[in-house]
């Protein structure tokens, strides 16, 4: 059957040898700051971290140094988008990392970073998503009492993602700014509430306070809280599908560091006086899981519990769509690149996006998570808790690199870009990115749960990158 000129069809195009022009034509969505803003804060999922991540910062830490650990967490990531969005300019690849770290150390750490990148987000979607299943299951018994298996929802919330992703990106945001604003809309209130009332004891600002931030255990605390940003970075990863992307990338970068950095840090505040500065602590590391829902009821009646435990479901599968989303751009550039199977590299005209890339990945997800279900480990205490230590450690290396490769491309390039944007900040970036590794591995084993599971986690890290090191060098040698 003969098709007219310009009739939709599910044929792909190679976009790694069709060309520049037929690159950006098929794949460019004209997406604006808004949309690429709306992808990368709903991958932090804001309900998430302020319900399930922010009472862990608070017990791990030992304090209510919380709000401050979140300003620290924002200043480092600040001083690294200084560095990462000036040399987007110089790097037109959606890889990210892997373009990023090619261009300042060359293409074999750049290829073992794409694979350790690849590795650290789709063990984070795993066990995100593991969580997830439980989060939907625990509503409904809650709501209706029956019980049903937490896998069965983890799937469920995998192909419906599947199918987001295979489709079309501007659905994806869509669906993500509307979920996004109603999860952020519920904690913005409930702080509101929460100050409205006085706080359990009064306002106060001792969070904040030195004495606050150095007690206990502050290395975990400041890991939380980098932790709650996962996801922000990817901005760079939808270059090839923004409007203006010298523009559009570095606004999208800053605009999702410091709104998502505000947030968390106003909301931490907001919870820890709601909870009282002398019980903040002991109402974390006793019930964490409903620590944040309890002060819904207190300060704003039953219904916001109800509402706020909806929402918790709905951020996490906002999430778990951006994660599917980077990964799916992270093997398209690979596959581009010939490091992947170019198949993977090609897009569907029909939708516009690298769709086939977009199946693997749902396919691959669902493979996983079966693993995971047939071994009948815990969804949460193991699988969620080992796979975000595994690709916390993963994401941190990946952006100490980026720093590194920054310091590095710009020294040997003839760029006057100004020692600020090109040594100082990126240097300075690094040297914070370094110590919250150094945090991250000492305490790999509270992460995991002792010490043998650490040194397993850690030697899996290092084989992602290694992997990747050796794909490059066999390419190169038979190339």
């Amino acid at each position: 059957m003969q098709r007219t000129a310009g009739q939709a069809t599910d044929a792909p195009v190679d976009a790694a040898h069709g060309g520049r022009t037929d690159h950006e034509a098929l794949l460019h969505r004209g997406l604006g700051v808004g949309s690429i803003v709306f992808m990368v804060v709903a991958a932090a999922a804001p309900m998430g971290v302020v319900a399930a991540n922010l009472p862990i910062v608070i017990a791990v830490s030992g304090n209510v140094g919380a709000p401050a650990y979140f300003v620290i967490a924002t200043i480092i990531l600040a001083l690294f988008s200084v560095g990462f969005t000036l040399m987007s300019r110089y790097v037109p690849n959606a890889g990210a990392f892997y373009a990023y770290v090619q261009a300042g150390l060359g293409r074999i750490p750049g290829v073992g970073a794409a694979t350790l990148a690849l590795g650290s987000y789709v063990v984070l979607l795993i066990g995100v998503d593991a969580y997830a299943g439980v989060a939907v299951a625990n509503a409904l018994e809650h709501s209706t009492g029956a019980l049903t298996p937490w896998w069965a929802w983890s799937v469920a919330i995998f192909a419906l993602v599947g199918l987001l992703g295979y489709r079309d990106i501007e659905l994806s945001s869509k669906v993500l700014g509307v979920l996004l604003v109603a999860e952020t809309l519920i904690v913005v209130v409930l702080d509101v509430g929460i100050i409205a009332h006085g706080g359990h004891g009064g306002l106060s600002l001792e969070p904040f306070a030195p004495s606050a931030i150095s007690t206990g255990a502050p290395g975990l605390g400041i890991m939380f809280a980098l932790f709650g940003f996962f996801g922000f970075e990817a901005t760079a990863v939808f270059r090839n599908e923004a409007r203006d992307p010298d523009k559009t990338i570095p606004r999208s970068t800053y605009i999702a560091v410091v709104s998502i950095g505000v947030f968390y840090a106003f909301s931490a505040w907001a919870v820890i006086v709601g909870a009282g500065i002398g019980n903040a602590v002991n109402s974390a590391a006793t019930s964490p899981e409903t620590m944040v829902f309890d002060l819904a009821t207190r300060y704003l009646g039953p219904i916001a519990q109800d509402v706020m435990q909806l929402l918790l479901v709905t951020s996490i599968l906002a999430c778990i769509l951006s994660f599917h989303n980077v990964i799916t751009r992270y093997q398209f550039a690979l596959g581009g690149a010939g490091v992947l199977p170019r198949s993977l590299g090609q897009v569907s005209p029909k939708h516009r996006a690298p769709s086939r890339s977009s199946l693997v990945v749902t396919v691959v997800s669902l493979v996983l998570i079966g693993v995971v279900a047939l071994t009948r480990i815990d969804p949460v205490r193991q699988a969620y808790t080992w796979l975000s230590g595994a690709a916390t450690l993963g994401i941190v290396a990946l952006m100490a690199l980026t720093c590194l490769s920054v310091v590095v491309f710009f020294r040997r390039a003839n760029h006057e870009r100004g020692r600020w944007k090109t040594v100082v900040a990126p240097g300075l970036g690094l040297v914070g990115l370094l110590t919250v590794l150094v945090m991250v591995i000492e305490n790999l084993p509270l992460l995991v749960g002792n010490l043998t599971a650490a040194i397993v986690v850690a030697l899996l890290v290092a084989a992602a990158f290694v992997a990747g090191t050796v794909v490059a060098l066999v390419t190169r040698g038979v190339r």
